[in-house]
């Protein structure tokens, strides 16, 4: 039987010091760094998740716990890359556990390639189903990490072809304090349009001027040149909500009537890098 013991030696012996410092860079694990006070020992995703190829079913769910619990970075994403292989493979009551274990720790989900590697692959696809003001809950925590975790859960209701939750969340977080929190509404807005351009245009057309500049430049990547200067100098006409389902018109509309008061401002704001935003266009 596999143990948190057997992981940690394995990522202790991919472990480089050169590549540690520089992940400790990329992911501003620096003081003043929206990941600061992380450590991290230098083992690539690729290595990492051969890892957990080689370990996830047969450590329990208690000792995946255990990983990802710890001070070490690449633990942590290796026990989320472990909780993605025993959701995938479980049943209801498993994946049901799996949900709640990363509920209970989003604390340890602390930067943004730990949520991009969870969230659209645990959060989302229990909620599929089910209830989710889960996630409003999440949208309104003081933690960027929290807000952002409830936007990225709603890849998988965008691949199901549910688009409400993430007009629903993209409309309350449309002023949010962090450039992370607009990155992924951006990404999420944008994954909405490659599937039902009608759609994400509709939601823009009234919100474009008012979003923030990052948020509207990932929202509309994959426009055509012209039509993405015309976002960008403002001379998008708005034809408010015609042409949006009913169902997603009235999602979007809901947080604005909830009265949920907005997440408050970071003591500091996080600026994400470049390599932030093509990692996100490579999370599957």
């Amino acid at each position: 039987m596999a143990t948190t013991a057997d992981i940690r030696r394995d990522l202790a012996g991919l472990a480089d010091p050169g590549r540690a410092a520089a992940t400790s860079r990329f992911l501003q694990m620096t003081p003043g760094g929206y990941g600061e006070g992380d450590r991290a020992i230098g083992v690539t995703v690729p290595d990492q998740r051969r890892v957990a190829a080689r370990y996830w079913r047969d450590l329990t769910l208690a000792d995946t716990a255990e990983l990802l619990a710890g001070d070490v970075h690449e633990e942590r994403l290796t026990s989320l890359l472990i909780l993605v292989r025993k959701f995938a493979k479980g049943d209801e009551a498993e994946r049901g556990r799996i949900f709640r274990l990363v509920l209970a720790n989003t604390g340890q989900i602390n930067n943004w390639d730990l949520v991009d590697s969870s969230a659209p692959y645990l959060v989302g696809p229990w909620l599929l189903d089910k209830d989710r003001d889960v996630l409003d809950r999440l949208a309104g925590s003081d933690r960027v990490w929290d807000r952002r975790i409830a936007v990225m859960a709603t890849f998988a209701f965008i691949r199901a072809g549910d688009f409400g939750w993430t007009f629903r969340l993209a409309d309350r977080l449309l002023r949010d304090p962090h450039d992370l929190v607009h990155k992924a509404v951006g990404w999420m807005l944008r994954e909405v349009g490659n599937r039902d351009r009608a759609a994400a245009e509709e939601f823009l057309a009234g919100r474009y001027r008012d979003m923030p500049r990052v948020m509207l430049r990932y929202a509309i990547e994959k426009f055509e040149p012209e039509r993405r200067r015309a976002y960008l100098s403002g001379t998008v006409r708005s034809t408010a909500r015609r042409g949006l389902p009913a169902r997603v018109a009235g999602e979007a509309a809901e947080a604005a009537d909830a009265g949920v008061q907005q997440p408050a401002q970071p003591s500091r704001q996080a600026q994400a890098g470049d390599e932030e935003r093509r990692h996100g266009h490579d999370v599957r």
